[in-house]
């Protein structure tokens, strides 16, 4: 599989997105580095330079429609609970994060609360699947793939 791989400028710096053919967002991040992206796949795809659909969101996003990104499809490999935890997430509410504990609860698992931090971990197309809207039980924000920083960045913009 050939997949398409493009850099923007983003308040927030560098964001890189990898797609497949059919458009669905594979793996993205706040860097320019494609290699730091395409190792977010355990099977990388072979991947050239071009425009992505998901670009124009990334925009629209960072333009005040903080809503864009959620119609933007992606494409995840992972086990029953990675896919449910990621559908989950795609279900937080800009400005309504949740702890990891309520992350938990929700996938109806509420003592897996390292299953649910592992899940935001292992989520490859961040903002799309939005893993930064998920912070520790004492409301500090955590880690982040990308940094404090930009996760930070965009719980700011989505509480606005």
């Amino acid at each position: 599989m050939t997949a398409i791989i493009q850099t923007i400028d983003t308040p927030d710096g560098a964001f890189t997105i990898l797609a497949d053919a059919r458009q669905r967002v594979l793996a993205s991040g706040w860097t320019a580095d494609a290699e730091a992206i395409l190792a977010r796949l355990s099977t990388p795809p072979q991947a050239r330079e071009g425009e992505t659909d998901a670009a124009g969101a990334v925009a629209e996003y960072y333009g005040g429609n903080v809503a864009a990104i959620d119609a933007v499809p992606v494409a995840q490999i992972g086990t029953a609970l990675q896919l449910a935890g990621w559908a989950a997430l795609r279900r937080i509410a800009p400005g309504a994060p949740l702890s990891y504990t309520a992350f938990a609860a929700e996938l109806g698992r509420p003592s897996a609360v390292r299953a649910a931090a592992s899940i935001c971990a292992r989520n490859a197309p961040a903002l799309f699947v939005p893993c930064h809207r998920v912070l520790r039980g004492d409301g500090s924000l955590g880690g982040f793939a990308w940094g404090v920083e930009v996760k930070r960045s965009l719980l700011a913009r989505e509480a606005a």
